[in-house]
């Protein structure tokens, strides 16, 4: 009897032992859900908290964030969350909606936070990475004073090398017309900005006429557009006025490879200082085709006086005789 009480005893403890570490490990694999509204928030969280949160986004990279429509899914999605973080523009459009609608039932305890402003130029990335950072640390406990660190070290060292290629390729006092949503990051690298524009939604005829005399009297080479706006306004204007339409993306993930906003950086900065070189291409191409138009000319005067004086001999010739 005493053997199989000390048995019983034994495989309790095994078992007891057994379920704490199956929670405890199970614990382990939770991690909290962070929820973002667009690819921008989701890269900053990604690059600070990496494996030790687990993140999701609402927007497709491809899209404006003011332009989204709710799906079934973004409900369950919410009320999942640990921490949601926004932007702030989203909750004029559709996102109050959506957490109304994750809030139902009245239970919906998450913490939201808005990180507004631009983040397309380096010094406002950093802003937007040191806000991110104390929003983890304050609602998870992270310290996260190593990762931030590295992270705002990799943006200075990605701003020295966007300057570099703003000097080699001439970026400086170069004129262009810009989308609104570009200005920040285009005004950085030096470009001389002699039009911009918003939304196309919201431009009329007259403005697209204003924009276009200005890009003409101050001979822009660019007009520098934003994919998730809509490109063809953009399009229009730089056909119009002889310039390279060039466009930018806003978004990490828009572009396969382009994980994080510095990478988009540099992906925007060379496809600017490529549209350049095609400006240049372009004109060269003009000029040849106006030489080319030139000699035509000359060669047709030159050969109708060709044929005048011949004639003009053949009369004279005829006359002797």
């Amino acid at each position: 009897m005493h053997k199989k009480s000390c048995a019983l005893i034994i495989m309790f403890i095994i078992a007891f032992s057994f379920a704490h570490f199956v929670n405890y490990a199970t614990a382990q694999e939770e991690k909290p859900l962070v929820v973002t509204t667009t690819t921008v928030l989701a890269s900053i969280v990604r690059d600070l908290a990496g494996d030790l949160v687990d993140v999701k986004y609402l927007v497709s990279p491809s899209m404006c964030p003011g332009h989204y429509d709710i799906k079934p899914g973004d409900v369950e999605t919410i009320r999942s969350a640990s921490l949601i973080l926004a932007h702030g523009m989203e909750w004029s459009s559709w996102l109050g909606e959506l957490i109304n609608a994750a809030n139902q039932t009245g239970d919906l305890f998450v913490p939201i936070y808005n990180v507004p402003g631009p983040w397309n130029s380096p010094p406002t990335l950093k802003q937007k990475y040191s806000t991110v950072a104390d929003i983890l640390e304050n609602t998870f406990g992270f310290d996260l004073d190593a990762q931030l660190s590295r992270c705002l070290y990799a943006i200075d060292s990605v701003s020295e090398e966007l300057l570099q290629i703003a000097k080699e390729n001439s970026f400086n006092n170069t004129p262009a017309v810009v989308m609104l949503w570009q200005l920040g990051f285009i005004k950085y690298l030096g470009f001389k900005v002699v039009a911009t524009y918003g939304p196309p939604e919201f431009l009329s005829a007259e403005d697209i006429m204003e924009i276009e005399e200005n890009a003409t009297k101050y001979g822009a080479k660019l007009v520098i557009d934003n994919l998730h706006s809509g490109v063809d306004v953009g399009a229009r204007i730089a056909n119009d006025v002889g310039a390279v339409h060039v466009v930018l993306i806003n978004f990490p993930e828009a572009i396969p490879g382009i994980s994080n906003i510095t990478e988009m950086m540099l992906y925007n900065a060379r496809l600017l200082a490529d549209s350049l070189r095609q400006y240049d291409v372009l004109q060269r191409v003009s000029s040849l085709k106006h030489q080319v138009e030139l000699w035509r000319y000359v060669s047709i005067g030159l050969l109708l006086l060709l044929v005048v004086e011949s004639l003009a001999l053949v009369v004279m010739v005829k006359r002797r005789e």
